[in-house]
């Protein structure tokens, strides 16, 4: 029998821990990809939202590079698409939420807003936001109102904006500490966190989280692996940021846990993508469309992260 110290050693070195090069550890997988079944029609840059346990993909760029007005629609128990009402305009790199049950897309090309009567497949316009906030912004909803963070037009980039379906009125608020588009966010436990963007290594790693009641940002641990046309969502209390695009596409998978206040590295998207836009429903959170090289180069792609 070997003694124990050389017992030791040679398990260290059967995991590669010992003299010579060594081999990183797997990254934890966090849940589950599944593949779903394509889009109709290859998009990137789009808005989506969850309305009815269904996800709407908005608008974006087509595979020719030209702004659309259509409007998809995913049905996870049938795993089929269908069609809604066109957008009343062309549009991408806008943003999408549904507060009070209604769909709301709002951005992108100007400061318009539409609201989509599910009962009716109609669009209606309700009041225009104060900024523009094109270029992707951060969008997210809690007690019923919808908040739009960054994005890019005639202004800085770091306005923020919440809106009141009741009233039909928006209201600014503090602006974020980095002015970023192609950004992405979510709520998690009455605050809004916001992660990635453009431009500069800044804003592509940056992390802050607004609280509605102090009406102030605090800056947090910046993602790890900095990028720009992120897709953000939240499940179970943690935030998700997937793929995104720099000098190359990016397939990295990173969470935050904000009750730890650090970043974790998953298992890598199956399909890298930028230009996308995350909608959760239950633990699934669902990524339609984007691009697969820098720049224009739209898919159909259309894959969901059961978290676990």
């Amino acid at each position: 029998m070997f003694p124990r110290t050389r017992v030791a050693l040679l398990m260290l070195l059967a995991a590669g821990c010992g003299g010579g090069s060594t081999t990183s550890a797997p990254r934890p997988a966090g849940g589950t990809w599944r593949s779903l079944s394509a889009m109709p029609a290859a998009r990137q840059e789009v808005a989506t939202a969850a309305l009815a346990g269904k996800v709407f993909v908005i608008g974006g760029f087509d595979s020719g590079g030209e702004s659309s007005n259509s409007v998809f629609v995913y049905d996870p128990a049938s795993d089929r698409w269908s069609t809604a009402a066109p957008l009343p305009i062309a549009n991408d790199h806008a943003g999408a939420a549904v507060a009070r049950g209604t769909l709301y897309a709002l951005g992108g090309r100007s400061a318009r807003v539409f609201a989509y009567d599910a009962g009716r497949d109609a669009w209606r316009e309700v009041a225009a936001m104060r900024f523009q906030h094109g270029g992707t912004p951060a969008v997210g909803v809690v007690g019923d109102r919808i908040y739009v963070a960054g994005g890019s037009g005639p202004m800085v980039g770091n306005e923020v904006e919440s809106y009141d379906p009741m009233t039909d009125r928006w209201t600014t608020l503090s602006s974020m500490r980095v002015p970023r588009n192609h950004c992405a966010g979510a709520f998690i436990a009455g605050k809004f966190y916001v992660a990635g963007g453009r431009p500069g290594p800044a804003a592509a790693s940056a992390l802050e989280a607004y609280d509605p009641q102090s009406d102030s940002w605090t800056s947090l641990s910046p993602m790890p692996t900095g990028r720009s046309g992120v897709a953000a969502g939240a499940v179970n209390g943690r935030l998700y940021v997937f793929g995104g695009e720099g000098a190359t596409i990016f397939g990295d998978v990173e969470v935050f846990d904000p009750a730890v206040g650090s970043w974790t590295a998953l298992a890598a998207m199956p399909t890298p993508r930028h230009g996308i836009f995350a909608s959760v429903i239950g633990n699934g959170i669902y990524l339609p469309g984007g691009a697969l090289v820098p720049g224009f180069g739209a898919t159909a792609v259309n894959e969901v992260f059961l978290v676990e």
